[in-house]
């Protein structure tokens, strides 16, 4: 823990990608100045110094590595609006007693939510009905219609959920309710308690999911959705052991699927479609990604609903005030 200070102008923080007005608020009142103009990455530890900051929020945008860490050396703490934080050094932080914090849990059901956007997306092919009827739904409307006619229900299917912490866990809540058998994979659990609350009804119906081998997701999934940290996951190896027509989703970290081998399968129709909310190079994805026709697309929005945002806000205003007062 840092020692207080009742020096205003050493209670300075610079929220770089943004924060939401109400957790600005909530700092304010705590006495902290938030600044949320953004500076270009190559300024960032020249900034910190000559300002003063004692410290900075990031989303994904701003990185946060070993370079700024060692040139701010008043810099007392880093937080990370949302949930992963391969953009920050974190151990080096840490190590140079510097806290990080992040909100893990507030845009998970935002995250969720996207997933099956894409999911009724897919199977409705609303992602190129969309692009193809301003076009020609005026004189090829007939043939639009026939060409679409050919949607599935995600009722009685079943969604193999890779990750299974709290956004997989919410995922599973979504498809419960769709009527899906859900299989779930992660490596540090053996079981989980889905808590499902219906209409505001405090008593949950309570379902217990076992956590299953991957091999038994990846044969028996006609839908696979990814919610690990980073690492590359589904390649052709794995791609070969699903069932045909599966159609994939990752809304976790771009490389998670190869992509290379996602247009291969895509091509070929081992996998009928592909749903990204992030992408190998971002934030300029490959054009073969980009105007692929069996590919639903968003860049990097799964935490993007104005409630999640909210509660990333309070919940890092909330974190950095226990941290830094």
């Amino acid at each position: 823990m840092h020692p207080k200070s009742n020096n205003f102008m050493s209670k300075k923080i610079l929220a770089n990608d943004g924060i939401d007005a109400q957790g600005k608020l909530i700092l304010e009142k705590a006495g902290f100045t938030v600044v949320t103009e953004k500076v270009a990455q190559e300024n960032l530890a020249q900034a910190i110094n000559d300002h003063n900051y004692i410290g900075l929020t990031v989303r994904s945008a701003t990185k946060v590595r070993k370079d700024v860490i060692d040139s701010c050396p008043n810099l007392k703490l880093i937080g990370r609006g949302g949930v992963g934080m391969d953009n920050i050094d974190v151990d080096y932080a840490r190590s140079k007693g510097v806290e990080v914090v992040n909100t893990p849990a507030a845009s998970s059901h935002s995250v969720a939510e996207l997933v099956f956007a894409h999911f009724f997306n897919a199977v409705r092919f609303l992602y190129d009905s969309n692009r193809q009827m301003p076009v020609n739904g005026e004189t090829q409307f007939d043939a639009l219609k026939k060409k679409y006619a050919k949607g599935i229900e995600l009722n009685g299917k079943t969604i193999g959920i890779i990750g299974f912490g709290r956004i997989g866990q919410a995922v599973a809540k979504i498809a419960l309710g769709c009527g899906m058998k859900v299989l779930a994979y992660d490596p540090f659990l053996k079981e989980a308690a889905i808590n499902i609350e219906i209409d505001g009804i405090k008593e949950n119906i309570s379902v217990m999911l076992k956590i299953v081998a991957i091999e038994k997701l990846l044969a028996e999934s006609d839908f696979i959705t990814l919610h690990v940290p980073g690492g590359k996951i589904i390649s052709k190896k794995e791609i070969a052991q699903m069932k045909n027509g599966v159609i994939l989703a990752n809304a976790a970290r771009g490389g998670v699927i190869d992509e290379n081998d996602l247009i291969e399968a895509l091509d070929s129709g081992k996998v009928a479609h592909a749903c990204l909310d992030v992408f190998e190079n971002e934030p300029t994805p490959k054009k073969e990604i980009l105007v692929h026709p069996k590919i639903s697309l968003t860049p990097h929005i799964g935490a993007a609903t104005e409630e999640a945002q909210e509660r990333i806000g309070i919940e890092l205003a909330e974190l950095i005030i226990s941290k830094l007062s």
